[in-house]
Parts: structure tokens; C-alpha cells; sequence
């Protein structure tokens, strides 16, 4: 069984943990365009001074399929579009395997988004704080997305989209859910990209995963 319905709760050891974002309501009422902008614009936090560009995502604004991972990399922060390089290429064939682009703007086309929109220094983990602070924007992305489904792809994703210090070994094979503007968004955990370069063996369990969703995805479709 999943977890119950949340929404990027505040982690307990953030500094602002329990407060309230004073820019969450009018992140709330951005439309793409303008969300993309403050986006851009964005020094809420210290990555915005060392970022050499915000990395918003990149696909189709009105796909079935959203996907969050963790926070840009070097190449993404120069680039910025999520998930290039080696783990791209990887995360394309994934997708492909199963029918599905980053391209386009079709049924079969995801989008693809980050839990941080900014590079940490030397790729190092998210920090709780600048979770709560891109808080804003993911859930606005999901909003306005409005996905059937939602892949997580990490552990700092699944923990923070989740709500939860759980391990990705016992979240994935499970549907989860999150509460986006009354809708309850079924979410499926797996390994990030970058992980399953380094973990070879765990490519048959993502695999796996990407059944697992693609199952969830047709049960959420009406029909």
C-alpha cells in the first residue's frame, strides 16, 4: 500500500521548516510563461549565485507523464535542460523502451522537471532548505502539467516529492499519491539515471519499474 496523499511537506531539519513560502501564492497563480520567468529570475536561495543558468524542464506542458528527478548537473547547468549527458541518453532509451519522448508534443510525449531548478555546487546532495524553497515551483509545474502519472527518480526526489526518509528499495512497486489542486496523482519511485550507471545490475529492476507505471498509467486513463 502507498503512502497517503501529500505534497512536498516541509522537512523537519530545514531551517524554515513549519513557515510558510511568502512567495507560494503568487507562484500559485503564475501561468507557463510567467513561471518560467521567475524561474529564471530566482535568487530565493544561494544556489541562484552560483547556477550559470536555472534548469525550468523541458517536454510537453500538457503530458500524461510527468517525471521528477533529483537537481541539475554540471552539464545540465550549462545547458539548461534536465537530464543530458550520459544519464539523458540513458533516461531516452528508457522512455523509448516503453513508447514514450521527451519530443514533441503527442501522447507519447513526458515532461521532464527537477525537484531543485539549480546546480549544487560540485553536484553535492539537495539540501532540505533549498527543497522548501523550489517547493513552489514544482507544485505549480505539476498543476499546470496536470499528469496522469508521475515518475520519481532518485532518492532525494522520491524522499522529498513523498515526504518520507524511506529507502528507494521500499518505495518502489508500490503507487503512491500526492494532492495537486484536488486531484490525487498516482506516483511510481524508481532509481535515478545516474545511478543506473553506476549500478549496472539494477538496470532489470528499473525495467520493472517502467512496467509497473506504464500499468498504473492505463488504469488512470479514462476509457
Amino acid at each position: 500500500m502507498g503512502l497517503g496523499p501529500v505534497w512536498l511537506p516541509r522537512t523537519p531539519s530545514a531551517p524554515d521548516a513549519g513557515t510558510d513560502d511568502p512567495r507560494a501564492d503568487r507562484i500559485a497563480r503564475l501561468d507557463w510563461d510567467a513561471l518560467v520567468a521567475e524561474v529564471a529570475q530566482c535568487r530565493a536561495c544561494p544556489l541562484g549565485e552560483t547556477r550559470r543558468q536555472a534548469v525550468f524542464g523541458v517536454g510537453h506542458r500538457h503530458a500524461e507523464w510527468l517525471l521528477v528527478g533529483e537537481a541539475p548537473g554540471a552539464e545540465e547547468d550549462a545547458r539548461g535542460e534536465p537530464f543530458v549527458g550520459q544519464a539523458g541518453k540513458l533516461l531516452d532509451n528508457m522512455l523509448a523502451s516503453i513508447g514514450l519522448t521527451r519530443a514533441g508534443a503527442t501522447p507519447q510525449s513526458v515532461f521532464i522537471a527537477n525537484v531543485l531548478k539549480c546546480r549544487p555546487p560540485g553536484n553535492r546532495n539537495p539540501e532540505p532548505a533549498e527543497v522548501a524553497r523550489c517547493e513552489p515551483f514544482l507544485r505549480r509545474q505539476v498543476e499546470l502539467v496536470k499528469p496522469k502519472l508521475v515518475l520519481v527518480m532518485g532518492r532525494f526526489a522520491a524522499q522529498a516529492l513523498l515526504g518520507t526518509d524511506a529507502s528507494i528499495a521500499s518505495l518502489r512497486g508500490q503507487v503512491h499519491r500526492i494532492e495537486v489542486a484536488g486531484r490525487r496523482v498516482p506516483v511510481v519511485v524508481t532509481y535515478h539515471p545516474a545511478y543506473l550507471l553506476r549500478n549496472l545490475a539494477d538496470k532489470a529492476k528499473s525495467w520493472a519499474d517502467l512496467c509497473f507505471a506504464r500499468e498504473v498509467h492505463a488504469r488512470e486513463r479514462p476509457g
